[in-house]
């Protein structure tokens, strides 16, 4: 069978490593077994440089018989009864058998080591991970019928779900991210489960239910995964303004729904990506989510049609919301909330009609975004009318293009005002304080809106603006360079008083 020469192939590639390792146990009466996700990948071709055992071994035992041999040894999970090593540029866990009792009540089991390849096995969440090879006698283990639900691409589970899932519920979130991840489908009981289950993923902490949703995020079909979190009520839970888009019907009536739309805008983003390089968590959070303001925006217009007037702001409020529940980083969380709240920005650009300043604003505003944004701004085209389809692309063709021009002339990405905040003081004799950065603040719209301006044209805007805002007129005391601002700033109140 293929998946077995696929596995052979994987395990020579490894064999020095597993090889010694294996004979290190042996020698001291141990057998050791590649065993769950490494033997899966195995399987299909894939084996990466992380690599899981299982052993008879207690933990102490795997710490000195590791301790000679590889190149780095941690016990951080040794309470589990799992050892780390690094071995010639591979990560290796091994793990003592387990046959761990549950509570019911969190997902943290009492830990207890076990005696039994089989039994170790059947705690482990899919029959796709419940397979092992014993590293001494190169004999597959899988008396779960992993084999068979890898080659028919079917998750299901070593014991009942209902089982499986109230050990762990978090096995419920991973049975959709390996959806996503390698494109199977689960069993009809698995998803019988989570529909009756789908509540216990509140026994879970926010940090691992993030972990999972950024995996499945990230995973090569998160279209399923997604879909999967959806039909079962997990999201309800974990996302719930996702399944709650399936009640709005899209404004231009291309899509079932809104949620449908958000799925195909999900994956034409990532088509966008760049080929080779590292999923994009953050535009795919952003493509998933950039519709859930609508919802709470939807107006019925008189004489028929909807509208969701300013979904967009409030999106990125309720993007702010979830992704901090779910503990994402502040980086995340602003940078998909920024992508939320601009992705309507370019519906005004129409033909070209935007001027050079708004073009400049457009830039300015997404920032370090900006490839970003583009890519979400292409991807939410969702017509099924090509001639009105091939008219978006033109225009946003039109744009980068001329982003690119201005870009290539003035250095979009470092915009700043044609005077810093010591030309502004100096000239204008203030002390630092509010009103020189109201001043900045001017000076950088002006930029935008004109475009560079030389040293003299800027120092006449800046006094224009000063005695707009009622500021005494100090022309005529700019101090000279390299003058103390603060002493010039006292001389001028000096004057002030002798006047």
């Amino acid at each position: 069978m293929l998946a077995k020469q696929n596995a052979v192939v994987e395990l020579m590639r490894i064999s020095p490593v597993a090889e010694e390792l294996s004979a290190l146990f042996a020698k001291a009466g141990h057998s050791l077994f590649l065993v769950g996700g490494s033997v899966r990948d195995a399987l299909l071709g894939k084996l990466g440089k992380d690599l899981d055992f299982t052993t008879d071994a207690r933990p102490e035992q795997v710490m000195r018989l590791v301790s000679g041999w590889a190149d780095a040894v941690w016990d951080i999970g040794i309470a589990f009864g799992t050892v780390g090593a690094t071995k010639d540029g591979l990560t290796c866990e091994i793990t003592t058998f387990r046959a761990d009792q549950y509570d019911g009540v969190s997902r943290n089991p009492e830990v207890r080591f076990g005696d039994s390849i089989e039994d170790d096995l059947k705690r482990r969440d899919f029959t796709v991970n419940a397979m092992a090879v014993n590293l001494a006698t190169k004999q597959f283990v899988d008396p779960y019928d992993g084999m068979a639900a890898l080659e028919a691409k079917v998750l299901d589970t070593p014991a009942t779900p209902e089982e499986s899932f109230g050990d762990d519920p978090l096995r419920m979130m991973r049975a959709a991210r390996f959806t996503s991840q390698l494109g199977f489908t689960a069993a009809p009981r698995v998803v019988d489960a989570m529909q009756r289950m789908a509540s216990q993923i509140e026994r879970i902490t926010a940090e691992r239910v993030q972990v999972e949703l950024s995996k499945l995020l990230c995973g090569v079909e998160p279209r399923r995964g997604v879909e999967l979190m959806v039909d079962s009520g997990l999201a309800d839970y974990v996302l719930p303004e996702v399944p709650a888009m399936r009640l709005e019907i899209d404004e231009h009536h291309q899509h079932k729904d809104v949620y449908q739309h958000s799925l195909v805008v999900l994956e034409q983003a990532i088509d966008l990506e760049e080929d080779g390089s590292e999923p994009d968590l953050i535009l795919r959070l952003a493509a998933l989510l950039h519709d859930i303001g609508k919802p709470d925006t939807r107006r019925h217009i008189p004489g028929g049609g909807v509208s969701f007037h300013h979904h967009e702001v409030v999106g990125a409020k309720m993007v702010r919301k979830r992704l901090r529940a779910l503990r994402y980083s502040k980086e995340i969380i602003e940078s998909v909330a920024k992508l939320v709240f601009l992705h309507l920005r370019f519906h005004g650009y129409g033909k070209g009609e935007w001027t050079d300043s708004a073009v400049r604003r457009y830039v300015t505003d997404a920032g370090d975004l900006l490839e970003r944004l583009n890519k979400l701004v292409r991807a939410d085209c969702t017509t099924r009318n090509r001639r009105k389809a091939q008219a978006l692309q033109r225009s946003y063709d039109d744009l980068e293009a001329r982003i690119a021009r201005i870009a290539a002339d003035e250095d979009l990405a470092r915009v700043r005002p044609d005077l810093d905040g010591n030309e502004i003081m100096r000239i204008l004799g203030l002390k630092p304080g509010p009103m020189v950065g109201k001043a900045w603040k001017f000076l950088k719209d002006l930029r935008l809106d004109r475009g560079p301006l030389d040293h003299d044209e800027a120092v006449a805007e800046l006094r224009r603006w000063a005695a707009e805002q009622g500021l005494d007129d100090v022309s005529g005391v700019v101090p000279a360079a390299g003058e103390d601002v603060a002493d010039r700033a006292e001389q001028v109140e000096d004057d002030r008083r002798d006047d």
